[in-house]
């Protein structure tokens, strides 16, 4: 575990006085909060994608598919003619790679959108976002990192936050047992990106950890496609962009944001600062679509950005 700790580069090393090695500290903790945050408002705006895609026949599965098929090929393809070293690493850390793909980034979205089936929308996305304090708790066990009082006042925030984004408090949430078990799941899965992106990234750079990963979740993901539905689907116009925007602006390039700042951050911090998604969500709704803005989800984003402020 120490080993871990030592190998991942948190802060900038190599500085040669202790005031420089605190400014590049400062330096890579400010970039990493921006790439996190980045990628939290690139995964808000799936919304975008998601509505045309459904229009066009989609499923929440098909969808989930598309994705991360997608993000692969075109990360895979990227990288085969830019720069083919992220393809090299060992067989016996395959096993990180399984994690982040096919654990984290498949099986969470298969128990999220389980959950839907089983509750509503507002409760699943809310027991989707217990994900930071999992990854706030999990690296306190595994690597001893301070549970500080900074890191608990931000994650009540940003839990607070994403649960009046979603409508907890307007009384429509509707929830059952297994339906409650398979949402948490979700969060669980969804945490473990951070904790197996973490062993990865002691070996090779962000990059490698986003591609691999893919490489894991893209041909997993095949098994919630219909072929007939994707057929159906992507003969009307304009769908295959909306599927490439998805792929590449919603799926590839914040996943590659995210890991890049994993890399520089501890992971809880990483996870709470990744819970702006929603709040970015609830924004481009109101934007993109005219959907209403009322005081709680106001108030929720307002706590999702207090949240983020405390630990920018």
């Amino acid at each position: 575990m120490e080993e871990i700790q030592k190998k991942i580069p948190l802060s900038g090393e190599g500085s040669k006085t202790e005031r420089e090695h605190a400014a590049c500290e400062g330096g890579e903790a400010g970039k990493a909060c921006a790439g996190i945050l980045a990628a939290a408002v690139l995964w808000g705006l799936i919304g975008l994608w998601n509505r045309r895609l459904m229009a066009a026949g989609l499923s929440p599965a098909g969808i989930v598919a598309v994705r991360n098929f997608g993000g692969m090929t075109l990360l895979a393809a990227f990288f085969a003619l830019r720069d083919r070293r992220v393809f090299r690493v060992e067989r016996r850390h395959l096993k990180y790679f399984f994690g982040t793909g096919v654990v984290s980034v498949t099986l969470f979205t298969v128990c999220y959108f389980s959950c839907q089936q089983l509750c509503s929308l507002a409760a699943a996305s809310v027991l989707l976002y217990t994900a930071p304090s999992f990854v706030v708790l999990l690296p306190a066990v595994l690597w001893r990192e301070p549970v500080t009082g900074k890191k608990l006042l931000a994650l009540g925030l940003t839990l607070a936050g994403c649960a009046c984004v979603c409508g907890v408090f307007s009384g429509g949430l509707s929830v059952t047992l297994p339906g409650v078990l398979l949402g948490l799941g979700s969060g669980f899965f969804y945490a473990l990106y951070s904790i197996f992106g973490r062993y990865a990234l002691a070996h090779y750079p962000p990059l490698t950890v986003t591609v691999w990963t893919f490489l894991f979740a893209g041909p997993a993901s095949l098994v919630l496609l219909r072929p007939a539905e994707l057929a159906a689907a992507f003969s009307r116009p304009g769908c295959w962009l909306t599927a490439l925007a998805l792929a590449a602006l919603s799926t590839a390039l914040p996943y590659v944001l995210y890991t890049w700042g994993l890399a520089r951050t501890e992971p809880g911090r990483a996870s709470i600062l990744a819970s702006l998604e929603p709040a970015a969500a609830a924004l481009t709704g109101v934007l993109a679509f005219g959907e209403p803005m009322d005081l709680l989800t106001a108030a929720g984003i307002l706590c999702v950005l207090a949240g983020v402020y405390i630990l920018r």
